[in-house]
């Protein structure tokens, strides 16, 4: 394979798979890509779709003067 601006071999990156942490060819002939495989990337929907992946955040205190409503100005 060779870029059509330089005539250079492009460059075939192995990556880590963000599903089980194998190595994955980064290359535009990987459909699964960043995933080393179909298994990869569907277990990966499937957590994002039953809402695993979330951020953690803090709630704020109730007591607090914009937590608890009947402190808010109207």
């Amino acid at each position: 394979m060779t870029s059509p601006a330089d005539n250079s071999p492009i460059s075939r990156r192995i990556v880590r798979c963000p599903g089980c942490g194998g190595d994955s060819v980064y290359a535009t002939d990987n459909p699964y890509r960043p995933f080393c495989s179909a298994r990869c990337r569907g277990v990966d929907l499937g957590a994002w779709a039953s809402e695993s992946f979330r951020v953690p955040t803090e709630a704020p205190p109730e007591d607090e003067i914009y937590g608890d409503p009947r402190h808010s100005a109207n």
